[in-house]
């Protein structure tokens, strides 16, 4: 037959059926010549034909999700070692019933600026007396300056009493009971470590015993709600009331 007798039909089909086996052709020797070919040639071109393939057919992409499970015990001893180093036992001189000079304890006291103010019990730091305080970082005296009639006082840390002690302390978060809502946890750092449930009420009913006074009442993060009072006007002040009296003009110099 003529190519001059094709229909236009024809013709394509038959330049159809030529790039096929054309094509086929090419495959083959390209396989070939490949398989012949060395390595310094092979690797750039499978490098190539893998790059191209990889952005034409792009790999799954898979996500992992991980559960942290946090513990409330976890979140307790957190609390407590955020504020190890504002915590300070007080003491202060006296004289016991055969007339020695001894030392008893004032309970305890944080410090609540970065004057080195501490805040204390006023019922167990009821005036100007002989006051020493102490942490981890070592043992210092104290000077009273004032006490609150609701019933709180305030010392400055002062020198301290080896001079090998070099005083370091953290200024604690201070958080909000107003922000606090029912069924969470406060924590309490008085004598020993103890918590309750908050029920919404703003009186706190917190043990006064003279063992918790002036310790720290806490929420789960940490951050300072108030204060444990021993004597009869209350039982917890909050960290707010503290800081509306405390004016940053009246510290006293050490």
């Amino acid at each position: 037959m003529d190519m001059k007798d094709l229909n236009k039909s024809q013709l394509i089909m038959l330049a159809l059926l030529l790039s096929f086996v054309t094509s086929i052709a090419t495959g083959i020797v390209t396989v070939t010549l490949m398989q012949q070919a060395p390595e310094s040639i092979t690797v750039p071109i499978n490098r190539i034909i893998r790059q191209t393939v990889e952005k034409i057919v792009p790999g799954e992409n898979k996500s992992t999700v991980q559960t942290v499970v946090i513990k409330e015990e976890d979140l307790v001893v957190d609390a407590i070692a955020k504020n190890q180093s504002t915590i300070f036992n007080i003491t202060k001189q006296s004289i016991d019933d055969s007339g020695n000079q001894i030392e008893v304890s004032a309970g305890k006291g944080f410090v609540i600026s970065k004057d080195g103010v501490i805040v204390a019990d006023a019922t167990l730091v009821p005036d100007k007396e002989v006051y020493f305080v102490k942490n981890n970082s070592g043992k210092f005296k104290a000077d009273f300056f004032s006490t609150d009639k609701a019933g709180f006082s305030f010392l400055k840390i002062g020198a301290p009493l080896d001079e090998k002690n070099k005083l370091t302390y953290t200024i604690p978060t201070f958080g909000n009971l107003d922000d606090m809502k029912a069924g969470q946890k406060i924590i309490v750092l008085g004598n020993s470590v103890s918590s309750f449930i908050y029920d919404g009420s703003k009186d706190l009913r917190i043990s006064g015993a003279k063992s918790n006074g002036g310790g720290l009442v806490l929420d789960l993060d940490g951050d300072v709600l108030g204060m444990v009072l021993s004597g009869d006007t209350a039982s917890f002040i909050s960290i707010s009331a503290i800081n509306s009296i405390l004016i940053p003009a009246e510290v006293p110099k050490v």
